[in-house]
């Protein structure tokens, strides 16, 4: 692996999260308590070594601007400032949610889980589409 293809892998770290992420909330409106719990870990796990390969690539590579097609500009905004914004406010959510569950508070796990979930499945869905519009979509924009 290349420095080039650190994008890369956090679009696949993103995409893995999220489907973790709908297989745990699958699990959980089945029944299936621990493999809820087993994908739920591996959701925080893919989550985290997103945000290290993310800062590594950012510390060296610096920001990205997108600017073609001027058009769409806006839309894109829009799409990286609500992830930025809610992938800040993801990390408190997921922490307390797993603290919740961890010392077995499920009803307050369950009250904040309905918001830590459908918020942590956004920030990582926009974080792919964020990927395919920079580098696969509009490259020019992801060129360095």
């Amino acid at each position: 692996m290349q420095f080039e293809d650190l994008p890369a892998l956090n679009a696949t770290l993103n995409g893995l999260s999220g489907i973790l992420l709908l297989t745990g909330f699958a699990f959980i409106r089945n029944g299936y308590k621990n493999a809820h719990r087993n994908c739920m870990v591996g959701a925080i796990v893919a989550s985290a070594l997103f945000l290290i390969s993310y800062l590594v690539y950012h510390f060296e590579a610096g920001g990205t601007v997108f600017r073609e097609p001027a058009w769409f500009r806006p839309i894109y905004l829009f799409i990286l400032v609500t992830h930025i914004i809610l992938a800040v406010a993801i990390v408190p959510m997921v922490i307390v949610t797993v603290v919740r569950a961890a010392k077995e508070r499920f009803e307050k796990h369950k009250r904040l889980a309905r918001w830590t979930f459908p918020v942590w499945l956004y920030v990582s869905v926009t974080g792919v589409l964020i990927y395919l519009l920079l580098y696969q979509i509009f490259p020019q924009n992801g060129m360095r």
